[in-house]
Parts: structure tokens; C-alpha cells; sequence
């Protein structure tokens, strides 16, 4: 039986984040995945918060990074960051909702890009991420 390219996803994402101990530590979630596509998300917590009392910038970064890496293994192609880049437009505080949302932009051949939006539960843009992948031999699990 073949699998469609949402279930492909969530079992990719199942076996990545079976091994992501990092962004379970951290605490973030994984609310959805589709081909190319994942939203994660993270409340700010104290252990999150920088000397300013706000949440730090690698906290937001690795969020949006998560996400990029859930949509770009989306397929069942081991993947890996090729480049990534982040710009700050506003600050997290503590207690806010963080949700990242990440689109697949291109895919050609084994190399793709990828956009992510961090906003809280306001709807307000925390930050934007663009990640470049690159697909390298092997897969999440067996097909």
C-alpha cells in the first residue's frame, strides 16, 4: 500500500522526532506536517530568557530551524541544513505562544528553500527564517 504525502510526513516527523531530543528538551511541539510544510511550536519559558528578560534569539532560531527541518524531511529523504538565516522583528517575552510555520519555496533536485514565519499568539511576527536544505543519501524509515 502506498502512503500519501501527508502520512509519508507524519511518519517521517515521527521518526525524526522520535531522535530530536534537542527540540524536546528545549520544548517545543509539533503541531502539524505535510509535504514541504510543518508548524511547531514553543511557549517562552523561563530557561528561554535572555539577560534583557526576553526570550533569546538562538532559542527563536532553533524553533524556526526545527521547522525547517521537519518540512524539508517531509518526504522521507534524509535532509540537512545547507544555510540558514534569520532576521528579528520583534521581541518574544515570557509566557508567549510561539508558532513556526514553514513553507517549502523550491525543490530542485537535492537542494531546496525554505521560508518560516515565528509569530506569537497575537498573530505578531517575531521573526523570519529562510533555510536552505540539502538531501543526502538515506531515509527516516523503511518504505
Amino acid at each position: 500500500m502506498s502512503l500519501t504525502p501527508k502520512q509519508r510526513a507524519e511518519q517521517s516527523a515521527a521518526a525524526m522526532w522520535e531522535g530530536d531530543k534537542a527540540s524536546q528538551w528545549i520544548g517545543m511541539k509539533i503541531e502539524s506536517v505535510d509535504e514541504g510544510q510543518a508548524v511547531l511550536s514553543l511557549t517562552v519559558q523561563p530557561q528561554h530568557a535572555n539577560g534583557h528578560g526576553i526570550c533569546h534569539g538562538g532559542i527563536t532560531f532553533a524553533l524556526a530551524d526545527s521547522c525547517f527541518a521537519f518540512a524539508c524531511n517531509s518526504r522521507n529523504q534524509s535532509t540537512v541544513a545547507q544555510h540558514n538565516m534569520i532576521s528579528y522583528l520583534a521581541p518574544a517575552n515570557l509566557g508567549d505562544q510561539l508558532t513556526a510555520s514553514a513553507q517549502e519555496v523550491s525543490l530542485t533536485g537535492r537542494n531546496g528553500i525554505y521560508d518560516v514565519t515565528v509569530s506569537n499568539q497575537n498573530g505578531e511576527k517575531i521573526a523570519e527564517f529562510r533555510g536552505y536544505s540539502r538531501a543526502i543519501k538515506g531515509q527516516l524509515f523503511q518504505e
